[in-house]
């Protein structure tokens, strides 16, 4: 296993080495907080990072699979495209900002702004999510095995939000809307893939009311 030690060797030389192709396993100790920790990644190598991580950590991720042994400062997993990114603590605002594919965990809280425009990573957080998460997101799901704060979902297109807790005030055009027998398949599958432990059955569905932008059915999948 390749080790990068950040208290000797740089984020630039880090993200370097991720950016030629690595293969096999690779670990990050030390890294104190660091910003901009293996970004850009597009090969399927495994990141641990022993540690908490500043911001954007694994941002643009494609293929690899990345765990956080901390905390994530803001924008962490920023527009990840496939692969993975798991946290063993908290996460900063806007965790998953953009996702356009892939998984995010958190296993413990995320602040404000979680899965802001995401446009179809799946995201599950087994603690709390705070205000205007979900904000403008177009695709994919959003699990909050916790609570989620004030205005949810606000201004909401075709994404998917699922709830155990309690919920604040909802945003601008987000609902709750029925959950089927295929929803729950479909929630108890991606609880079992991220090794969540939560029922299925114990979740509330919010998704938008199509009242705020020009939507057409038969046109559904083009968005």
């Amino acid at each position: 296993m390749k080790v990068f030690d950040l208290n000797t060797d740089s984020v630039r030389a880090l993200n370097q080495y991720l950016h030629d192709s690595p293969s096999g396993n690779l670990s990050v100790t030390n890294p104190a907080g660091r910003h901009c920790i293996a970004c850009g990644i597009d090969d399927a190598v495994e990141v641990s990072i022993d540690g908490h991580v500043g911001y954007y950590c694994a941002g643009m991720n494609k293929t690899a699979q990345i765990t956080i042994g901390g905390n994530a400062g803001p924008g962490v997993a920023e527009n990840i495209m496939s692969g993975s990114v798991r946290i063993k603590g908290n996460a900063s605002q806007s965790a998953g900002a953009s996702g356009r594919g892939g998984t995010l965990v958190i296993e413990g809280d995320a602040s404000a702004r979680c899965g802001i425009s995401m446009k179809g990573v799946d995201i599950v957080v087994a603690g709390s999510v705070g205000h205007l998460s979900a904000f403008m997101a177009q695709k994919g799901r959003l699990v909050v095995c916790g609570d989620a704060g004030d205005f949810l979902g606000d201004s909401i297109y075709e994404a998917c939000i699922y709830v155990r807790g309690k919920v604040g005030e909802l945003g601008a055009d987000c609902i709750e809307k029925e959950m089927t027998a295929a929803h729950v398949h479909g929630l108890e599958d991606l609880l079992v893939a991220t090794g969540v432990a939560a029922n299925a059955d114990d979740f509330r569905r919010y998704g938008s009311a199509r009242k705020l932008y020009n939507f057409d059915i038969d046109h559904a999948d083009d968005y």
